[in-house]
């Protein structure tokens, strides 16, 4: 941890104070929602479907709008749109500790994703911009805060469960408000670029005209539908191999202290080694090995106590392959888009992110049915894996062909 505070106090305060942001945001998000649908099922008595439209609705209002948030963050500017989405996510998590009704929790889940789609693009800009040159540890740093909201999150949020679900929502909601007059107070007001702009439109033509950005955006595809499996296809396994609710929390834990512990020193070795194309694909690649693990030792009979090995394996594999790529994943994005376009192309990014996600998730749920179902059950492991390492040889093909910017290299 001493060489992450050393990294944390070399920044401005700026970074610094959207480092500790994306830790409240992450702490107060993770302390309400992995509870949110069994609240809604056993606390209020809603039927499944019901539980689905209302969680399907706060991911689509997220992610079909990140375009439209790093829009208004170029145009806005981004310190008002981080604060904007903070303050709308305090409302949004107060209602769903105040209300039971149907249409006023579709209300509730409407405003907490597009309170993500408002400040997840804008704070990224920001950061980007702000670090100029450090974009690489910025990220790495972000990141390290980023898990230590996840991993603090859940274990408050329990603790809290014994006050009411209430006290949960209002207790999250509380520190979103904090952070909203925090960011209001401390952080200076910043805006991508000043002067006369073209029609959003254009700016748009210009983000899905780019191929080279299009192109890196559809290798990266894969790597967030093999990162979402950490909520999908690896605690259904988990459930499956009676590990239960401990099992999962405990890859949870395991995956977010890697991160902290390990995040700045791996991004400063990798950076000495690689330049970002080859860190980026050769994490892409080891998030795809991390799948092998299951899929080798899916039909076999393991001893009792062995059978959650794999399953550790491939956190740790997975998680080691996603701290390697993605501080060098951000500033690419970030130098690809120039000053100009950096929430632009960020919430486009994260745009066709959510599609992959959500594609993955179908195909990898589908195929964990159909594999049981004919006694293949290393199958979707493998499928994984592959997709992994299709996902590296193309950031790597558009490496070598010079379609990524080097370090300081920006758009034109």
């Amino acid at each position: 941890m001493r060489g992450v505070l050393a990294e944390f106090r070399s920044f401005d305060r700026p970074i610094q104070l959207l480092q500790i942001n994306q830790a409240g945001i992450n702490l107060g998000f993770y302390m309400l929602m992995p509870y949110l649908a069994q609240h809604l099922s056993s606390g209020v008595g809603m039927a499944a479907w019901t539980i689905g439209l209302i969680l399907g609705l706060r991911n689509l209002s997220q992610q079909g709008l990140f375009l439209i948030g790093g829009t208004l963050a170029d145009r806005v500017g981004h310190k008002p749109l981080i604060m904007l989405g903070c303050g709308l996510r305090t409302v949004g998590f107060a209602l769903f500790g105040l209300t039971t009704s149907l249409p006023w929790l579709i209300v509730a889940a409407a405003v907490t994703g597009f309170a993500g789609a408002l400040f997840n693009p804008a704070a990224r800009a920001y950061l980007a911009c702000a670090a100029g040159e450090r974009k690489v540890t910025a990220f790495a740093v972000f990141n390290v805060f980023y898990q230590g909201g996840i991993l603090l999150g859940p274990l408050v949020g329990l603790a809290l469960l014994n006050a009411g679900f209430t006290a949960v929502c209002l207790s999250a909601a509380a520190i979103f408000a904090v952070l909203t007059v925090l960011q209001g107070l401390c952080l200076p007001a910043r805006q991508g670029s000043a002067g006369e702009r073209p029609p959003v439109l254009s700016d748009w033509r210009r983000a899905f005209g780019d191929r080279a950005f299009v192109s890196f955006a559809a290798a990266m595809i894969a790597s967030y539908a093999l990162s979402y499996q950490m909520y999908l296809a690896l605690p259904l396994e988990v459930d499956r191999l009676g590990g239960g609710q401990a099992g999962v929390m405990t890859l949870y834990a395991l995956s977010a202290l890697l991160g902290i512990g390990g995040q700045v020193r791996l991004t400063a070795w990798c950076s000495a080694r690689w330049s970002r194309g080859q860190a980026i694909s050769r994490g892409l690649a080891l998030m795809g090995v991390a799948f092998l693990p299951p899929a080798v030792v899916a039909n076999l009979a393991l001893p009792p106590g062995w059978a959650l090995l794999p399953l550790v394996a491939c956190t740790l594999l997975l998680t080691v392959g996603t701290l390697v790529a993605f501080p060098f994943e951000m500033a690419t994005i970030a130098d690809m888009a120039g000053d100009r376009l950096i929430g632009t192309y960020y919430g486009l990014y994260n745009l066709l992110s959510g599609v992959g996600i959500l594609a993955g998730n179908l195909l990898a749920g589908a195929l964990v049915d159909v594999a049981r179902s004919f006694g293949a059950a290393g199958l979707p492991w493998a499928l994984l894996a592959v997709a992994g390492l299709v996902s590296a040889a193309a950031v790597r093909r558009l490496d070598r062909r010079d379609r990524l910017p080097v370090a300081g290299q920006l758009a034109a």
